[in-house]
C-alpha cells in the first residue's frame, strides 16, 4: 500500500510505500499520522502526535473560554398575582436581562381560570410594555395548553 507523505516542515516526500513512510518517521524520531484517509492515495504526516494532541486541547480550551453561554430563566405568574408581586417579578426579569440571559415568562391558568385568558393576556401586555425599553420580544404571548408563554431577550 502506498501513501503520500508530508514531513514535519510541510515538504512533500511524495508517494511512497507504507513501510518506507514508517521507517522515515522512526528515523526522525516522530510519529506517522494519517491526515486524510479518503484521499487517493491516503495522506500521512510525520509529526509529534503527543504535541499535536496537546495543541488541539489548548485550542478547544481557548474557544470555550471566549464563548458566552446564554441561559433561559423562567418567571411564573398567575392571573391572580397582585400588583406588588408583579413589580418584584419584573425586577427579577430585568436582573436576568442585565446578566444577558433570555427570560421565559409563563402565565399559568389553573382550573376555571382558563376561561379568563384575556386577563392573563392583559397582564402579559402590561409586562411587555414595562420591559419595552430594555429587551427584545422573541416570542409574543401565546397560549400553549394551560400556560401562556412569552420569551424576551436582552438588547444587543
Amino acid at each position: 500500500m502506498s501513501v503520500r507523505v508530508i514531513d514535519m516542515e510541510g515538504q512533500q516526500l511524495g508517494v511512497i510505500s507504507l513501510t518506507d513512510a514508517l521507517a522515515e518517521a522512526v528515523k526522525s524520531g516522530l510519529d506517522l499520522v494519517e491526515v486524510s484517509p479518503t484521499a487517493e492515495p491516503p495522506v500521512c504526516r510525520v509529526m509529534d502526535y503527543g504535541k499535536f494532541r496537546y495543541q488541539q486541547s489548548k485550542k478547544v480550551q481557548v474557544s470555550k473560554k471566549s464563548q458566552t453561554v446564554i441561559q433561559v430563566k423562567e418567571i411564573r405568574l398567575r392571573p391572580k398575582t397582585e400588583e406588588h408581586d408583579l413589580e418584584v417579578k419584573i425586577k427579577h426579569v430585568r436582573k436576568f436581562l442585565e446578566q444577558h440571559n433570555k427570560v421565559k415568562i409563563s402565565m399559568m391558568f389553573r382550573g376555571r381560570e382558563i376561561a379568563y385568558t384575556d386577563i392573563g393576556r392583559k397582564i402579559m401586555e402590561d409586562i411587555k410594555n414595562t420591559l419595552a425599553d430594555g429587551c427584545v420580544i422573541d416570542q409574543q404571548p401565546k397560549l400553549e395548553g394551560r400556560n401562556m408563554i412569552m420569551i424576551v431577550s436582552p438588547k444587543k
